[in-house]
């Protein structure tokens, strides 16, 4: 393994809060808040020393960020509101990253929360065009459009049956991922859902868009993380713990191949995730077999098996051998979603990306309790929104 040159910035604190369903949370203003506090004392330092803040969320209104923030201090910095959909917390984490790598700045917080509201996901907004008008009509054409069945588990499901027809995969094997998602979410108390399932359990659930059960979906959720990030001089300067880097980062958008390879598959994100992956391990010097955790986009067990193949953890359609050969899991070659994911932690839109940062930090420094994974040096994240975008970032112990 040979690693480019070091990197400018440093990941100096993260914090998250205790994720919850809808009917038990506190409001985005006080989850912000809290998780923001959390990163600064991890990071060990006062709010007045950070000089930007991005924040995300999806469902809240302008200038949510400032009525979380506020909370926290009102120092008069620049705080910019983002949504990018499902990667919205990682785009914050990209704009953050991007601010200090430049220097504009030497210390910023990245914050991401979401108060969600129980049911399927859909448009806030009917009086003007879908964003994603492109993708339905797309999809529509490809396997028509179920008006009763969410929107979302027929993107992903679609794609797990086209998995089915190209490579024989079989509907259990989408079930095992999320019985691995439960099994590692019982050693987290920051998660959702704790409790293990079996596989007849996860295969006997009501069916939402076949091969996908409901306990093969994410929950609507409501939670928020944080993180702190610095130049390594100013993590010197302050006597901050800088052991942990990021090494590299790309940040893709669709390309024509989304809609005109006539896959559902490539629809949902595959090529702009693979894109991504592929920039980070050139700009890294590395190759997937490097990594030792991986925190990636499973809000569908289809997405999750999808972005093996993408992120070159297996070649395409190899994706099954992956998971019977148990390399998503502890004593494997990987160890997926330790945090167990966003199909057992929650996937509260606007925090998930910064969760993910979260779990990773807390994994290279050797602070992940039971989900420690031995040994963690290198840790790379995945986080995709529809519509679209898609975020990896890599971390090193340094």
């Amino acid at each position: 393994m040979e690693m480019s040159a070091a990197p400018k910035v440093r990941v100096v604190g993260v914090g998250m809060v205790p994720f919850a369903k809808p009917s038990a949370s506190a409001p985005y203003q006080v989850l912000g808040a809290e998780a923001a506090r959390a990163a600064l004392a991890d990071a060990g330092i006062d709010y007045r020393l950070v000089e930007q803040a991005y924040i995300g969320h999806v469902y809240g209104d302008s200038t949510s960020g400032q009525a979380a923030l506020y909370g926290v201090g009102l120092s008069g910095i620049p705080i910019v509101n983002v949504n990018n959909n499902c990667a919205t917390g990682s785009t914050a984490l990209f704009l953050a990253r991007q601010a200090i790598a430049s220097g504009a700045a030497d210390c910023v917080l990245a914050l991401g929360f979401e108060q969600m509201e129980r049911g399927a996901l859909g448009a806030k907004f009917t009086d003007r065009p879908d964003p994603l008008a492109r993708f339905q009509q797309a999809m529509t054409d490809m396997q028509g459009l179920e008006p009763a069945t969410p929107i979302a588990a027929q993107y992903f499901g679609g794609a797990a049956r086209r998995h089915i027809a190209d490579h024989g995969t079989k509907p259990e094997t989408f079930g095992r991922i999320a019985v691995k998602a439960r099994r590692h979410a019982a050693k987290n108390p920051l998660a959702v859902f704790r409790q293990e399932v079996s596989l007849d359990e996860v295969m006997a659930s009501p069916s939402v868009f076949a091969p996908l059960t409901r306990l093969q979906c994410c929950p609507p959720t409501c939670g928020a993380a944080a993180a702190v990030l610095c130049s390594p001089a100013f993590a010197l300067r302050h006597g901050l713990d800088a052991s942990v880097a990021i090494a590299a980062q790309a940040m893709t958008t669709d390309t024509p191949s989304s809609f005109e390879a006539h896959d559902m598959r490539r629809l949902i994100g595959f090529d702009m995730s693979r894109a991504a992956a592929q920039r980070v391990y050139e700009a890294a010097g590395i190759g997937p077999e490097d990594i030792d955790v991986v925190e990636l986009h499973d809000c569908f067990t289809a997405n999750e098996l999808l972005s093996y193949e993408a992120l070159g953890l297996a070649e395409e359609g190899g994706g099954e051998r992956l998971v019977e050969d148990g390399d998503n899991t502890y004593g494997g070659r990987w160890v997926v979603n330790p945090s167990g994911g966003l199909l057992s932690k929650g996937h509260p839109l606007g925090a998930t990306g910064l969760a993910q940062c979260a779990e990773l930090v807390w994994q290279l420094r050797g602070r992940a309790d039971a989900r420690q994974v031995d040994g963690a040096r290198l840790a790379l994240q995945h986080n995709l929104g529809l519509g679209g975008a898609c975020v990896v970032t890599l971390y090193q112990r340094q």
